[in-house]
């Protein structure tokens, strides 16, 4: 970890990206019961995190993942999106298990980007523009899961040229040893790895 991990989490040029945490994955609808096991444990950090960043200034985004009730524009050709074709409820746009979990909600000043196609929210949404266009330098990534689309928002983010902060208590993953691994093994050499408390202490 950056000794100076206060620099690079300076409110002026960091958003915290939130990464489906809706209530169809993470919260009481969810379609994947292992993964909202997993996604409670660490919902408590991600409410913390999100209300700093909101007494910071530091922008909040939440990335959401969607699908239309006719399918219409979705993949097909991966497991899980086969998998959340036919699982109940859907995540239809406009939809409660598309909402953002009541834990943490949707304040006036968060954005919220939903995408319809792919992995990562950096595919198909307006992410990369919205946070140039907010002078955002230092994205600190928390959510689910780190089995596919956090380990895609990480690199994705590290190739447009972003510093990544991901707390790990604040992410995570099926099942939770492998996540750890993960961490530690993958996203360590390619991001700083922190914890809720590094990150507010540094927004103190």
């Amino acid at each position: 970890m950056p000794l100076d991990l206060a620099s690079l989490l300076a409110p002026a040029h960091t958003a915290l990206v939130t990464q489906e945490i809706q209530r169809g994955v993470i919260g009481d609808l969810s379609a994947l019961p292992e993964l909202a096991k997993e996604g409670q444990r660490v919902l408590p950090n991600i409410a913390r995190l999100v209300a700093a960043a909101r007494a910071r200034g530091v922008r909040v985004i939440h990335c959401t993942a969607v699908r239309r009730g006719d399918g219409l524009g979705a993949n097909s050709n991966a497991r899980i999106f086969q998998y959340m074709a036919k699982a109940e409820p859907k995540l239809i746009p406009g939809s409660p298990a598309a909402e953002i979990v009541p834990e943490v909600a949707v304040a006036a000043s968060d954005l919220v980007l939903p995408r319809i196609h792919g992995l990562s929210p950096f595919q198909g949404t307006e992410l990369d523009f919205v946070l140039r266009n907010e002078g955002v330098r230092t994205i600190v990534g928390v959510g689910v899961s780190v089995n596919v689309a956090i380990t895609n928002l990480t690199f994705d983010a590290v190739n447009a040229g972003y510093q990544v902060v991901l707390p790990t208590d604040a992410i995570a993953g099926t099942p939770r040893e492998y996540a750890e691994q993960v961490f530690q093994h993958t996203l360590r050499n390619v991001a700083t790895l922190a914890s809720t408390d590094d990150v507010l202490g540094a927004w103190r």
